[in-house]
């Protein structure tokens, strides 16, 4: 799944009138860098959540890329905006299997590799997510998790890393008890996904990983620019 639903606000003038996923980086859409990686490690569905400008994300990529079929969970259109990581995620559920990818469609990873030995492993685990961190950027120097001797991520931590948004759930952490949004949230409920997240790492469900390759959140024009190779306009 590629989150696609929000707004932009830090972002704008520029998704005044285009999504952020589909900003421009390298004369391409921002949020195709993850759609190729996935599809190069042999994922045969993506699903794009979509609220702003959603009709903009489905036709431009239709419902095929590459080797894999595209479906949308359309929450603009359905709910009137963005249901914020959880519940978009419990909406598009009937769309998704038992364990997925999930990454969002506004960071930029070029090197990442969506690997399906990491699918296995994670199955075998039992755990309900796999979060890949890494190192802090300027612009969240606190961190998000920590990461436990065992391989474990912590919620209080002496040390954390930013959460990078790329991860591998269980549809069980979408439930009861970490959940309470009915199967595939028919009316459209809005919730994050930090606290699910820490109530199964209380439990030691999830576990994390360090990854230092190239990685950017492209949440401003000037990150934007600097990934481009420019200098934003004065």
């Amino acid at each position: 799944m590629i989150l696609a639903a929000g707004r932009g606000e830090r972002m704008r003038p520029l998704t005044d009138t285009t999504p952020k996923p589909l900003l421009q980086v390298n004369g391409r859409p921002l949020m195709q860098a993850a759609m190729q990686s996935l599809v190069a490690g042999g994922v045969r569905q993506l699903v794009i959540n979509t609220a702003w400008l959603g009709d903009q994300i489905s036709s431009h990529f239709g419902h095929q890329h590459r080797a894999a079929i595209v479906a949308y969970s359309h929450e603009g259109r359905d709910f009137g905006g963005a249901l914020e990581t959880a519940g978009g995620i419990v909406r598009a559920l009937p769309l998704l299997g038992d364990v997925f990818w999930v990454v969002a469609g506004d960071i930029y990873a070029p090197g990442f590799v969506f690997r399906e030995a990491a699918v296995e492993r994670f199955v075998a685990s039992g755990r309900l997510a796999h979060l890949w961190l890494v190192p802090n950027p300027p612009h969240n120097p606190g961190g998000d998790f920590g990461i436990s001797p065992e391989g474990l991520a912590l919620s209080d931590a002496p040390v954390k890393y930013t959460f990078s948004t790329i991860a591998l759930y269980r549809a069980a952490l979408f439930a009861p008890p970490y959940c309470e949004i009915p199967p595939g949230n028919p009316s459209g409920i809005k919730a994050p996904l930090a606290p699910l997240l820490r109530a199964a790492m209380a439990d030691g469900a999830v576990s994390a990983e360090l990854y230092t390759g190239a990685w950017t959140d492209v949440g401003t024009p000037e990150r934007l620019a600097e990934l481009n190779g420019k200098k934003r306009p004065a």
